[in-house]
Formats: C-alpha cells, structure tokens, sequence
C-alpha cells in the first residue's frame, strides 16, 4: 500500500478516533454525571435518564445520515467528514458547559439533551463517510485492511477516553470527579475535533468517486437509493447482531461490571482499557484475512461465536471477582465480535455504487444503530431493573442468530469492482456459488 493510500487513511481514522472519543466518553463517565442533571435518588433510575438520552443521540442518526450521506455523495466525502468532525466539536463544547440539575433544574438535561441530538446527528453521516472514505481510498486487494482502521480507530477514541477517565480517577478524588471533572473529556474532545478539522481541509478526496460519471441529479437521492432497496435491508439486518453485541462489550461494559458484578470502577474501567487495545490490535489482522479467505466466513465466524457464547459469557462476568477473570471473559467476547466489526464497514460499501454509495452506508446503517445498538443499554438496564437481568443475555445471542441467517444468504463481496457495482444483481442475497 502506497504512501498517499496511507496519508488518506491516517486523516481519515484521525477524525473517526475524535467523533468516537466524544461519543464514547458521554457512556464511560455517565456513572459521574448521572447525578449532576437528575434528581437524587436511585442510581440505577438517574444511568436510566443518561442512558436514554445516550439512546435518543442514536436516533438522530438516521437523519445524519440522510443529511450527511447526501452530502457525501453529492459534495464529496471530504466535505462531509469536514462538516460531521464540525458538529461534533459543538456537541462536545454543549456537554461541558451544560448547567447542573442544583443550578438550572431540568435545563442542564435539555443541553444535554440537545448535545447529544448533534452528536448522533454527526456521527450518523461520519460513520458512512469514513467508511465510504476508507473503502474506496484502499488497494482494491486490501479494502478488507484498509476499512478495518475504522475500528481500529473508533477503538482508539474509546481508549483515548477511558485512559483519560484513568488518569482523572487517580489524580482527583471520586468527589471532584463527580461535581467538575467530568467535564475535562468534552474540552479535550472539543479541543481535539478543532485540530481534526484542520487536517480534514487539506484530504485527498478519492479517485473513484472523482471518476464517478453518474448524473450529478441524481447522486445521494432517496430516489436513487430506492433502486438499492435490497442492500439497504440488507445493511439493517447484517448490522442488527454485531451492534448489540459490539456496545454490550464496549459502552455498557464498564456499568456492567460496576453495578452487576460489583467490581470497584476503577478495576472495571481497567477491564475495558486493557481489553480495547488488544481489540484494537486485531481488528487489522482480522481485515487483512478477509482480503484472502473473503468476508463471509468471517461474518458467519462471528454470528455463530455470538449466538453460543453470549449467556455463558455474560453469565460468568457478573460473577467474576477480580481484574484477571474479568479481563479474560471480556477479551473472549471482543475475539468473536472482530469477526464483525473488522469488516463491516468495506462490506456494506461495496453493496452500493459510487453516486449513491454513502447514503447507502448511511442511512441504513443508522437505522439499524438507532433500533439495536442506540438501545442495547437502555434494554440491559430495564432488564436489571425488572430482576431479569438475564434475559438481556438472551436478547444480544437471538440478534446474532438473526444476522446470522443475513450472512449465510449473502454473496461475497470481496472481489467486486466498486467502479463497476451499478445494479442489484451484483449484491443481492443470493448465496456466492
């Protein structure tokens, strides 16, 4: 892979490491501002109201994308990862001068309320973008690699953050973390998104969609995408099992050992540090495979993994007792959920054309975000409260099963020229022969 292949990706991750260090960083420190815009009370009702809000910011992004995509394939994708790293730069700046419940009463929520509407809003369209940015930007014989730094990317934000709530929760008392030093991540990411901007002015826009003869018209349309109707379903349903199972692992995780397991949050945040570098790690690896074995077996690798595994896993980390059998359990689960994650944003862009191609990430992918992974928290919180907390278990393994069938049906893609994806027939359902 060239030296310009690798300056388009560097610029491309930098920005998605940002968005997804903002977006991460409302999940890892909820436990320290839960009570700063709710009133006093259960603990485990205030995570509800933040995780609600953290579900509504997923809701938004269907609309992102439909914003953002049209832009992407109408304006270029440089113009819309300038515009997503923009938004998310005044959502961070929002949540870390929002006002507490004790000075504004409910007005601080409806900050952060509307926070977290930009947030979804941005990364609605960043994921497509970078995804699209990232596909078509590649090595055609390395798109499964170059695509899997979006990950590798969104993982280095989420490190980025939890490292710094490490930091913070080491050199400030549990106390000051709780009335002011939850706001220190959303300046850092605000800070971090301006330098992002700047590099983001500067991109290459890629050479295929330069070279896409397409009606200018009809380019990033809904219209357009109806005639892509097929894989736009099909996105929904083969994103539906790696998203619950990809923020069960990562956002919800750290809540989970905390107020299940009972671990201190200190060890628990550990957990979920150490466990997504080495995540981090694989998800290259993992690309690289699929660039040699095809896509599919990596997809059906993590479905079936998931299917199984989920019960027991969970089942035994609400029980595990300690750093090391935490850390192994959760390291299990992240294995099988690269199978996922490495490859799914190469496999959904070369579903589509160019002219239609980040809206057809887009909003599909957004959709099904706001109906499984926006709600994955929100769900395993309703199920603690009811006393089932076991039957969230069951619903993270039924989403694989279900995605599971989607990545048996599929074709493969592996080897589809992205200039020349022009009509359904080339990725239908239909199994590859």
């Amino acid at each position: 892979m060239g030296r310009q292949h690798w300056k388009k990706i560097w610029v491309g991750s930098a920005g998605n490491m940002v968005e997804w260090f903002d977006w991460f960083v409302y999940a890892s420190f909820a436990t320290y501002f839960a009570g700063a815009f709710f009133p006093s009370g259960n603990p485990t009702a205030q995570l509800m109201n933040t995780a609600g809000i953290f579900a509504v910011g997923f809701f938004m992004r269907p609309v992102g994308g439909w914003l953002l995509g049209r832009v992407g394939d109408r304006k270029g994708r440089k113009a819309a990862l300038t515009l997503t790293v923009s938004l998310m730069s005044a959502s961070a700046i929002l949540i870390a001068v929002a006002p507490t419940y004790g000075a504004a009463g409910y007005g601080g929520a409806l900050v952060l309320l509307v926070a977290r509407l930009l947030q979804g809003l941005s990364v609605g369209g960043e994921y497509a973008a970078s995804a699209t940015y990232l596909t078509e930007a590649s090595d055609p014989r390395r798109r499964g690699f170059a695509s899997s730094f979006q990950y590798v990317s969104m993982t280095a934000g989420q490190i980025a953050g939890l490292g710094l709530q490490i930091i913070l929760q080491r050199t400030m008392s549990d106390s000051a973390l709780h009335s002011y030093g939850w706001r220190i991540p959303f300046i850092v990411g605000a800070l971090g998104a301006a330098i992002v901007f700047y590099l983001r002015r500067s991109m290459l826009e890629t050479e295929v969609y330069e070279a896409d003869a397409s009606h200018a018209e009809e380019r990033g349309t809904l219209r357009a995408l109806w005639q892509h109707r097929r894989e736009a379903f099909l996105v929904i349903a083969l994103t539906m099992g790696g998203t619950v199972a990809y923020y069960t692992y990562t956002t919800y995780l750290t809540k989970y050992l905390s107020n299940s397991a009972g671990l201190p949050k200190r060890t628990a945040t550990l957990v979920s540090f150490t466990a997504l570098i080495v995540f981090a790690c694989l998800q290259p690896l993992a690309g690289a495979l699929s660039d040699r074995i095809g896509r599919r077996p990596l997809l059906i690798t993590f479905a079936v993994g998931s299917t199984l595994l989920t019960v027991p896993i969970l089942t035994l980390l609400k029980h595990a007792d300690g750093y090391w059998p935490a850390l192994g359990l959760t390291l299990l689960a992240l294995v099988v959920v690269t199978g996922y994650t490495s490859i799914n944003a190469c496999v959904k862009a070369e579903l589509f054309p160019t002219g239609v191609r980040a809206l057809g990430v887009a909003l599909p992918y957004a959709l099904g975000n706001a109906l499984f992974g926006g709600t994955a928290e929100y769900i395993a919180l309703w199920f603690k409260k009811a006393g089932i907390e076991s039957g969230f278990f069951w619903y993270v393994a039924g989403c694989a099963a279900v995605s599971l069938v989607v990545y048996v049906t599929m074709r493969e893609t592996k080897d589809l020229d992205l200039a020349r994806v022009s009509d359904r027939t080339d990725s239908s359902l239909t199994t590859a022969s």
